[in-house]
């Protein structure tokens, strides 16, 4: 398992770009988080935290596709130093700011979403020229889930403890500077620098002509709202045990069996067609999030968090997959950059619904959210079965390719790698 994952990190540039990618979705990774806990310190509502919530997430969900496509259009250094900047600041004048105002404080958050800097696409994009075989790639996404679990893992308990030192605020501004650091180095690395979109047939729907991109969309709207949902649950859940540490260790153990679940997953060459094996997967993340609306004792819900999470991050690198097949040509950063946007979304929804399900029903009505989000996400997917069940057909015209390019099948991949991105 660990030799496949050390022939990833040893590739050139490749640990500077995870790892800068990793740090630069902090403030992203917990901002639900923080949001909740300094709008419940402040003295508003769980209605409002989950509204406060919601209103970056839906701001980001703005934010990723259009920054997506203008690094597609323009380049990563042009785009998401700028933004990640502009997205701390919006997040300073929330924590400076409180909830004195309630238009400044949502003018605030909004505008740290939607600036929000796509770097989630950006390293997606990168990954061909940088590892430059398919088999690579592949379990670069699965290392790419990971990550980003270790994220989820470590920064619940990061905001937790920088609360605990100093206050809800410091929390705020001490993740979305160290956010700016992730995003420089990103941006001043080579294959950043150098890196250039493929030709791209215009179209105003972009990324999103293709129907299985759609599809795929679709489903993950409900993982985004099962996981949105657990944010204000577990938030509910500690307030009802009475510790607050309580939230970050059930956040962390959620993150901690997606961490597993990922590396298992990425440990093996899977075959067949990432769309069936998606819907399995779905299935499975779906029955985990179920038995979470027993909340039982602390001991017992943390592990019942660390089981919902196994397979989370297998269900996300299977969907990349999906999304590289899936994507247009030219439009890899776009379209990657839809896909946490339909997940921010749902978020949002999710954390939004479960505000007024702990006030108006009770804490396991919170978490029923989330189990209803995995089934939901199931359904689409076996729906739209047609749609997103085999092979993509042939471009019906060859594209110009440029070296160098997240699409090239020549310059930027050794002989034989095919992303199998269709037009």
């Amino acid at each position: 398992m660990a030799a496949g994952y050390l022939d990833i990190l040893r590739a050139r540039h490749a640990a500077r770009l995870l790892t800068g990618t990793l740090v630069g979705r902090l403030p992203n990774g917990t901002a639900h988080i923080a949001i909740v806990l300094f709008t419940r310190a402040e003295g508003g509502s769980y209605t409002l935290a989950g509204a406060l919530a919601a209103a970056y997430g839906l701001a980001t969900a703005v934010g990723q596709p259009l920054l997506g496509r203008a690094v597609d259009l323009y380049g990563q250094p042009r785009v998401q130093f700028p933004a990640a900047v502009l997205s701390a600041l919006g997040m300073a004048l929330f924590a400076v700011a409180g909830l004195g105002s309630l238009p400044l404080a949502y003018a605030a958050v909004v505008l740290a979403g939607v600036a929000t800097p796509p770097l989630e696409g950006g390293l997606r994009a990168l990954w061909p020229s940088v590892l430059k075989r398919e088999d690579r790639v592949h379990r670069a996404y699965a290392l790419d889930a990971v990550a980003q679990e270790i994220m989820f893992t470590v920064g619940p308990l990061l905001v937790t403890l920088l609360v605990s030192l100093w206050s809800p605020a410091a929390a705020l501004l001490v993740i979305n500077a160290i956010g700016v650091l992730g995003a420089l180095s990103v941006v001043l690395s080579e294959p950043s620098r150098t890196w250039r979109s493929a030709p791209r047939e215009a179209h105003w729907l972009g990324a999103l002509r293709s129907p299985g991109l759609l599809a795929l969309l679709g489903a993950f709207f409900f993982v985004g709202l099962a996981l949105g949902s657990i944010t204000v649950a577990g938030v509910a859940y500690a307030d009802d045990h009475g510790r607050e540490s309580v939230y970050g260790w059930l956040m962390a153990a959620l993150g901690l069996g997606a961490l597993i679940g990922g590396l298992g997953y990425g440990a093996r060459q899977w075959s067949g067609e990432p769309e069936k094996r998606l819907r399995v997967i779905v299935a499975l993340l779906a029955l985990g999030y179920l038995p979470l609306t027993l909340t039982p004792s602390v001991p017992a819900m943390t592990a019942l968090a660390a089981l919902a999470g196994v397979f989370l991050a297998p269900a996300i690198a299977c969907s990349f997959i999906v999304v590289d097949r899936r994507a247009p040509r030219g439009t890899v950063t776009e379209a990657f950059s839809w896909l946490v946007t339909t997940f921010g979304v749902g978020a949002a929804v999710g954390t939004a619904a479960a505000g007024p399900a702990v006030e108006l029903g009770s804490t396991a009505w919170s978490f029923a959210v989330a189990g209803a989000g995995g089934v939901a996400a199931l359904a689409v997917l076996l729906a739209t079965g047609r749609v997103l069940g085999g092979v993509p057909a042939p471009p019906a015209r060859a594209a110009q390719v440029v070296a160098g390019s997240e699409n090239d099948r020549n310059g930027a991949v050794e002989p034989g790698f095919s992303t199998g991105r269709k037009a």
